[in-house]
């Protein structure tokens, strides 16, 4: 069932709230940073290695076709669907945490794309799969790599982007960066970001307060002491992010038994990372928890004059992206058509049905 949330509701916090949640931040930004001092103090000479990066010595193999963007790196994508050059709509697919080009493949069935008469290429985004890393990697960088992309493969002056989970944040920055190349988004189960200025302190800190001890813990050092995070997603002593194991052991069932059931091919999991963990999932971190350049609540209107649209899609039992905070965005920008899933978790995209009704709703109302 989906839930319709009235765009006019809000709550704003009081000063003595407003102060008392800022304590509390402060509070466990200091104890995470102590914990992370004195346990590099301790395991001191703990860094990242070198990205094993792909067609260089020692690196693996480039199988797959890339773009060249303007700084050099290489950018490696896929290409389903129907022929570019007969297609009505062009989408470009963002892949989430531990993904790659290949997670467009289980997204949409290559009978619907051909029915609809879409396009799609989902690509690497940088330092994951066959895609080159970018150690200087912004929220804003990334709607320039999407631009740059649909650019070199000559899609047109507008196409259609979807993103899943933390390729959520790649949505946004195209979103406020580069609104007037779209043609419509579809954003499944978008991470949230807990300091984003504009979120009322209140829920933010509540949700907070969902999050699993480890989840708590790695979110902190994400953003109070990024430098800190690859010794912290590595190191043993204390919990750290569980992500999928969170899924497995803690949240909705149907994401429970997805991961369960599934059967991915170990050659695709593997080639997600293969590069080095710190510059695909752990950068993705940084970025998406660190201080973004303007807040979602500030994105403008991208269709005043209602010739495209924008989705998310958010289960209300995901236990990684807190119903609360969607909905607190979508009050902020009620032209965003939000569907909400009862008793759907964060994996909703793999639940039946789900993303053939989200992508013919995006092309239809577009």
């Amino acid at each position: 069932m989906v839930r319709s949330v009235p765009a006019n509701e809000n709550h704003i916090p009081s000063a003595v709230a407003r102060r008392s949640v800022a304590s509390a931040w402060k509070s466990y930004a200091i104890a995470a940073t102590l914990g992370v001092l004195l346990s590099w103090a301790y395991l001191s000479g703990v860094k990242a290695p070198p990205p094993r990066i792909c067609g260089q010595p020692n690196g693996p193999p480039v199988t797959a076709p890339r773009i060249v963007l303007s700084d050099g790196r290489k950018l490696a994508y896929s290409e389903r669907g129907v022929p570019k050059e007969q297609a009505k709509h062009k989408l470009i697919v963002v892949h989430g945490l531990e993904g790659s080009r290949h997670q467009s493949l289980s997204l949409v069935s290559q009978e619907l794309l051909e029915e609809l008469s879409v396009y799609m290429v989902s690509y690497d985004r940088a330092g994951y799969g066959q895609s080159d890393p970018n150690p200087t990697r912004t929220v804003k960088s990334e709607a320039f790599d999407v631009e740059e992309l649909a650019d070199q493969l000559e899609l047109g002056p507008k196409f259609y982007l979807a993103s899943i989970s933390i390729g959520g944040y790649t949505a946004w920055s195209c979103l406020y960066y580069i609104p007037h190349r779209l043609a419509g988004v579809l954003m499944f189960s978008p991470v949230t970001n807990f300091w984003w200025s504009k979120l009322p302190s209140r829920e933010a800190y509540n949700a907070f307060h969902t999050q699993a001890i480890g989840d708590k813990l790695a979110l902190l050092v994400a953003h109070y002491t990024p430098s800190f995070l690859y010794f912290w997603m590595t190191q043993k002593l204390l919990p750290t992010s569980s992500t999928m194991g969170a899924l497995h052991l803690h949240c909705n069932p149907m994401d429970r038994d997805t991961i369960l059931g599934g059967k991915p091919d170990p050659a695709i999991a593997e080639e997600a990372m293969q590069q080095g963990i710190f510059e695909s999932k752990i950068r993705d971190k940084m970025v998406m928890f660190g201080n973004w350049e303007f807040d979602p609540s500030e994105v403008p209107d991208p269709f005043p004059s209602k010739n495209g649209s924008v989705h998310i899609w958010q289960g209300d039992e995901d236990c990684l992206v807190p119903v609360a905070l969607q909905r607190a965005v979508h009050r902020s920008l009620p032209w965003i058509q939000y569907h909400e899933l009862a008793g759907v978790g964060h994996l909703l995209h793999a639940a039946p049905g789900v993303t053939e009704k989200a992508f013919r709703q995006l092309f239809q109302s577009s």
